[in-house]
């Protein structure tokens, strides 16, 4: 109590994640290829919950298998906000893409 909250420096970024992270370590992120973390913009909350609005898509991949997400804030030193498993592990061959389509990730508030 007494904290102000602070609001994530925009724009989100989502991180795909070869073994996926705790509540107090981030998971290991993808490296390598064209591999970069994606903007994310979210679609109005509708009863507590949300989700990407648009499709999101790496390109020219690294071999990896991807195991989970973890999406993170612009700050200078960056917060990372949210993070959880795929629903099924994802192989990509190096040059390979990756989408998760708008709509795939979910967020709500329990």
């Amino acid at each position: 109590m007494g904290n102000s909250a602070t609001a994530p420096t925009a724009p989100l970024k989502v991180a795909l994640v070869t073994a996926n992270g705790t509540d107090t370590t981030a998971g290991t992120e993808v490296a390598g290829g064209s591999y970069a973390r994606k903007n994310m913009t979210v679609a109005a909350a509708t009863n507590g919950a949300t989700s990407n609005s648009a499709d999101l898509i790496w390109t020219g991949m690294p071999a990896a298998t991807v195991v989970g997400v973890e999406v993170w804030d612009s700050a200078g030193v960056p917060v990372r906000l949210w993070y959880g498993p795929l629903g099924a592990s994802r192989t990509v061959a190096s040059g390979d893409e990756l989408k998760i389509i708008a709509g795939a990730l979910t967020f709500a508030l329990a």
